[in-house]
């Protein structure tokens, strides 16, 4: 009787390791074929004898799972995050080779996923989808940075700020090297993908003077998103400490200057904004942009002398600046309501028509005061058609008829050409 019970438990424990290599025989001959969707129906039933497999066994069926998850291009997010965590448990066994290129698919296969999802715009599917490839692969931390943007541009500012205060972190700076030529035909500088593209470029003798240098670094975008995502959370404070930190690392970025200033105009501060903007001046005086935000903060405050002042500087340094010369003109425009409001006052008197003619004429010289800044504009922008509507109406209030009648038809033309 002994005997014959050791012969049926025998029995038992080969029936249950026949079972256990069948299943994993048919999950390997579904992948080999192809079958994914079969697989994946197939790992199941695998699974619930994987406590009865030996190492061996249980080595090469994580692997087959794994597969069988990945499929051929999966982009389904649980399958792969499924695949990814048997891929990573096979790290350091016999598989090790298999676990790294599979992982790497796993990654490739988000990112192209998340690529797809920002192309039509579902950011929030974008950004979770980079946010697991960086987890997948540390070492890759421009999926982390890029998951930041997404969430920014879903509106998800908690996972932006996460992600955002990971890359601080982690010392991310983003600053590539990238590898330029020129051009022959165009006489432009190029950037390649890769140092072996531009060199094959300069071999085809298309492109010349290959060279290389590393692109500006991100921690000024970062420092300034942060900052304005504790901004549109009410956290002003936070902003400015953010800005501050980056600052501090970063004493002589001029791109950190220019964000911290950003972040003082969001905020309405604009004697914070003035003194961050000349401190940028300091370091890049021939910026006409910068000058121009001058201009526009002095106009807020209500010193439209000190405007026009910038205004004109920034056309000193750019001559077809076609924003601050409309501003300029918009600034001495401003005198015209009250004129007109003043003339709209009057009575019949002889004095009150004395007074129109008076002002008449100070409207007059508004008009002809301002008229030379629109033209500019005009001239600098010819499609600016809301300058060239400005410019109609100052023509016929000084009565010149015939450059009316030709911007009336110019106007014509652009609203035609604008659709």
């Amino acid at each position: 009787m002994k005997n014959k019970f050791l012969f049926t438990l025998a029995l038992a424990v080969s029936s249950v390791v026949f079972g256990q290599k069948k299943e994993v025989k048919e999950l390997e001959k579904a992948i080999k074929s192809g079958s994914y969707t079969q697989a994946k129906k197939l790992v199941a039933p695998a699974e619930a004898l994987e406590a009865q497999m030996d190492e061996k066994t249980k080595q090469k069926f994580t692997l087959l799972k794994a597969q069988a998850f990945v499929g051929g291009e999966n982009k389904n997010v649980d399958d792969l995050e499924k695949a990814a965590t048997a891929f990573t448990a096979l790290q350091g066994t016999k598989y090790d080779a298999d676990a790294y290129s599979g992982l790497a698919s796993v990654v490739s296969s988000l990112v192209n996923g998340a690529v797809d999802d920002q192309n039509t715009q579902n950011y929030s599917a974008a950004a979770s989808k980079l946010e697991k490839a960086y987890n997948f692969s540390k070492k890759d931390t421009v999926y982390l940075y890029f998951a930041a943007s997404n969430a920014v541009n879903g509106n998800d500012y908690d996972t932006a700020l996460r992600n955002y205060n990971k890359l601080k972190e982690l010392n991310y700076s983003g600053s590539e090297l990238q590898y330029y030529s020129i051009n022959k035909e165009t006489g432009e500088e190029e950037v390649s993908a890769t140092k072996q593209e531009r060199d094959l470029l300069v071999l085809a003798k298309t492109h010349i003077n290959p060279t290389e240098r590393y692109s500006e670094p991100k921690s000024a975008e970062i420092a300034k998103n942060v900052a304005l995502i504790y901004i549109s959370q009410g956290k002003n404070d936070e902003a400015l400490a953010a800005m501050a930190d980056a600052r501090a690392e970063n004493p002589d970025d001029i791109a950190l200057l220019r964000s911290e200033a950003d972040v003082y105009f969001k905020m309405k501060r604009m004697d914070k904004y003035q003194e961050t903007i000349k401190k940028v001046l300091e370091k890049d005086p021939n910026n006409a942009e910068l000058v121009y935000n001058l201009g526009i903060a002095e106009y807020q405050q209500g010193n439209n002398d000190k405007a026009i002042e910038y205004y004109k500087k920034a056309t000193e340094i750019k001559s077809d600046y076609a924003p601050a010369y409309n501003n300029i003109a918009a600034i001495i425009l401003s005198d015209e309501k009250s004129i007109v409001d003043e003339m709209n006052s009057l009575g019949t008197s002889r004095a009150d028509y004395e007074r129109y003619d008076v002002l008449k004429v100070k409207k007059e010289n508004v008009y002809k005061e301002a008229l030379p800044y629109l033209e500019k504009a005009l001239e600098s922008k010819p499609d600016y058609i809301d300058v060239a509507k400005s410019i109609y109406g100052i023509y016929e209030q000084l009565g010149m008829t015939s450059k009316a009648d030709a911007m009336k038809t110019r106007i014509e033309n652009m609203e035609a050409s604008q659709g």
